[in-house]
């Protein structure tokens, strides 16, 4: 039998601690589920689609599991795209989670933010920051206060220095500018209720080999280090761990630090997590319009069995479905856990 092989150059089906077992599905060819030392999940309601509209890139970023970049030129076609809101209204579905690559280079993103926005669902967008200031973007932080579109902006740390190290010279500089340009449409500005019309959230991901650190004290110190240097302000900090595969498995592999990674999160695995990771809740969609449990297991190429086409989601509700895991799943539940939306405790 031919393996197939869905973990890439860093990883192998030699690595995976259990077997893989191929599950027949007649007229779609075959469904993979990982069987591993994860524990089980099967999918809850369904509240949330992300969809991943390409991974061409302004940046191109150490730790990007997608190994996106400038020179990529995958991008969903029209018509997978017509289909969003489609399978929005069809399945109810309350949340449409854009990322990429940078979503917003894809020529259609407006016009489907728009879509999404009529009928009523909340859009994120997983920005980068410097897309606001790339010369064919410069509307583009006044298009999203328009639509309330909330902005999960990416943010590695509140040192300059390190984030160049992992983003590029001149990033730091450029996320800030970008910042700035939402707190002044509105963006992160706190009313009396403690909420916000225009909810701007930065995302965190560790500089290296580490689980994050407590998310509400890290929350405190980006607060006074960008407030009192640079007047930024913000919802709320996010923080993920970074998973060991793609880019940034590669990278952990040339310093020989892959597999210590690997246990350092699986001996931190907290199965109180289990019925909160993002997966349970969540379908993710690649450029092509394919289904998988999360944005991970799209990278990896692991397919679950009854996850296919986008336009299945048209007919079929996928609650209770079995949701395909692996050895990086212990990226989501090690320490406080980590999911799109930031530690889970």
């Amino acid at each position: 039998m031919e393996w197939p092989q869905f973990y890439g150059e860093v990883g192998s089906i030699e690595s995976m601690s259990r077997v893989i077992q191929t599950h027949p599905d007649p007229g779609r060819g075959e469904a993979l589920i990982a069987i591993d030392s994860f524990p089980p999940l099967r999918r809850g309601p369904l509240t949330t689609l992300q969809v991943n509209l390409g991974y061409r890139c302004n940046q191109a970023c150490r730790h990007c599991h997608v190994g996106a970049g400038p020179q990529r030129t995958e991008m969903m076609d029209p018509a997978t795209l017509a289909l969003i809101p489609k399978v929005l209204a069809a399945r109810q579905i309350g949340q449409l989670d854009l990322t990429g690559g940078a979503p917003e280079l894809h020529p259609g993103f407006r016009a489907l933010v728009q879509e999404a926005r009529e009928l009523g669902v909340r859009v994120i967008d997983r920005c980068n920051l410097t897309i606001l200031l790339e010369p064919d973007q410069q509307d583009l932080a006044a298009f999203l206060a328009r639509q309330s579109v909330v902005v999960m902006a990416s943010l590695p740390c509140y040192l300059e220095a390190n984030v160049d190290r992992q983003r590029g010279a001149g990033t730091f500089a450029a996320s800030i500018e970008g910042l700035r340009q939402l707190n002044h449409l509105g963006y992160g500005q706190m009313d009396s209720n403690g909420g916000s019309n225009l909810e701007l959230n930065l995302v965190y991901n560790p500089q290296g080999a580490t689980l994050p650190p407590p998310q509400q004290a890290l929350e405190e110190d980006f607060r006074r280090h960008l407030g009192e240097r640079y007047g930024v302000v913000f919802n709320r900090l996010l923080t993920l761990a970074n998973m060991p595969i793609e880019r940034f498995a590669a990278s952990l592999k040339l310093k020989g630090e892959l597999d210590s990674y690997r246990a350092l999160l699986r001996d931190n695995h907290n199965p109180a997590h289990l019925d909160q990771v993002m997966c349970r809740q969540m379908v993710s969609v690649d450029w092509r319009g394919q289904l998988f449990d999360c944005d991970f297991n799209q990278m990896l190429g692991l397919r679950s069995a009854g996850l296919v086409e986008l336009a299945d989601l048209l007919e079929w509700d996928p609650e209770g479905s079995a949701i395909a895991v692996a050895d990086h799943c212990f990226g989501c539940t090690a320490g406080a856990g980590s999911s799109c939306g930031g530690a889970l405790a």
